[in-house]
């Protein structure tokens, strides 16, 4: 599956991007890296629903998850120094393609009403980033599993400073936008 796509990749995708914004193969916008995080909320409290997240996190990902520590306190919202407060996972090369595949053909498709991820997800420098509700939409992940439900930020990074590059590599590796202004 990833090999499928980062074949083609090099195949396709590649040229187009080089005949239309006419640089050399080295300046060729690509994908980096694709970085899974969820924040903990109220779970940081509970041990066995951290583990949960990060077991699902890291099943959906193919790749072990980690958990984040807090590095200070913060009052306001009762975190601890050395406390847990989130799960993420860093993807590159072939699990990281296994993942856009998986994530364009198999688990947006799923979402009910799903008409495309929003253009304003960029952040000036060519790199994306959205959110999704639930984890349900992938199939890895078993419903009965599941202690609670929890969204999930998704950051793609891009070698291109571009947003307009990196909007129309991202096009072509197939994730699905929104219609109309770009």
């Amino acid at each position: 599956m990833a090999a499928r796509l980062y074949e083609r990749y090099n195949a396709e995708i590649k040229p187009a991007l080089q005949a239309e914004f006419a640089k050399n193969a080295m300046l060729t916008a690509k994908l980096e890296k694709v970085v899974i995080s969820v924040g903990a909320g109220e779970a940081m409290k509970d041990t066995k629903l951290m583990q949960n997240i990060q077991d699902t996190i890291s099943l959906i990902a193919g790749q072990r998850a980690i958990q984040i520590i807090a590095k200070k306190s913060v009052a306001g919202f009762k975190v601890r120094e050395g406390m847990p407060v989130g799960v993420k996972v860093t993807l590159r090369g072939e699990t990281m393609y296994n993942f856009v595949d998986k994530l364009c053909s198999i688990a947006l498709p799923r979402v009910k009403d799903f008409n495309g991820l929003d253009r304003n997800g960029f952040d000036g420098r060519g790199n994306f980033n959205f959110g999704l509700d639930e984890q349900l939409m992938f199939p890895e992940v078993v419903y009965d599993d599941i202690i609670k439900t929890h969204g999930m930020n998704i950051s793609i990074t891009t070698s291109t400073d571009s947003d307009k590059e990196a909007f129309r590599l991202l096009e072509l590796v197939g994730i699905p936008f929104t219609k109309g202004r770009a």
